[in-house]
C-alpha cells in the first residue's frame, strides 16, 4: 500500500502529538538524526495545541503507511509568506525521504491554497545539520534571530542562550 499524504482532522490530533514529540525528544536510546533531545527537554507540542492549529489560515499535512501515522507537517499563511513547521518523521524511517515528501506536500499547500510566494521556517541556532539539510532544499537563513520562545509552551532549554534562526525559501523569484 503506498504512502498517503491527507490533511489531517481532529481526530488526528492526539498521534499526531505523539509522533512530534517522539521525533523533537525522544528517549535516550532512541534512533533519528532530527531530534533537539539534548538542547530542550519536555513535550514539543500536545494534542490541543495541534487542534489549535486546524482552522482556515493552517493545514496540518499528515503521511500515512498502511494505516500508521508516520509523518507531518504543518503550513500556515501569513500574507504573501507561508509559515512551516512541525515537520517531523517518524525516527526509524528519518533519512529515507519521507521527510523531504513532506516538505514537498507543504510546498504544494503554500502554493496552491495560500498563494504564497515564500516560505518560512524557524531552527534551532545550534541545530548546524538541520540547517544543511533546508539549504540543501532551496532555504536560506534570513538573518533573523530571537530567544527560544519559553512562553509558547514547546519544552524548556537545557542549553542557556538558546536561540532560534528564520530560515525563508522564495517560491516567487523576485521576492527575495
Amino acid at each position: 500500500m503506498p504512502d498517503t499524504i491527507a490533511i489531517a482532522t481532529a481526530a488526528d490530533a492526539p498521534v499526531i502529538a505523539d509522533l512530534v514529540n517522539r521525533a523533537y525528544r525522544p528517549g535516550p536510546d532512541a534512533a533519528g538524526w532530527t531530534h533537539e533531545a539534548a538542547l530542550v527537554a519536555g513535550q514539543r507540542t500536545s494534542a490541543d495545541q495541534v487542534l489549535a492549529l486546524m482552522r482556515d489560515d493552517s493545514i496540518v499535512l499528515t503521511m500515512t503507511r498502511s494505516g500508521t501515522l508516520i509523518a507531518c507537517v504543518h503550513a500556515q499563511k501569513d500574507d504573501d509568506a507561508c509559515w512551516i513547521g512541525m515537520l517531523a518523521t517518524e525516527p526509524s524511517l528519518q533519512g529515507g525521504g519521507v521527510g523531504k515528501a513532506m516538505l514537498n506536500a507543504a510546498e504544494q499547500i503554500a502554493c496552491q491554497v495560500f498563494q504564497a510566494k515564500v516560505l518560512r521556517m524557524s531552527v534551532l541556532s545550534n541545530r548546524p545539520e538541520l540547517q544543511a539539510y533546508y539549504e540543501r532544499r532551496g532555504f536560506r537563513l534570513t538573518g533573523e534571530v530571537q530567544p527560544y520562545p519559553l512562553d509558547a509552551a514547546v519544552g524548556t532549554p537545557i542549553q542557556s542562550g538558546l536561540l532560534v534562526q528564520s530560515m525563508a525559501k522564495a517560491l516567487d523569484k523576485a521576492y527575495l
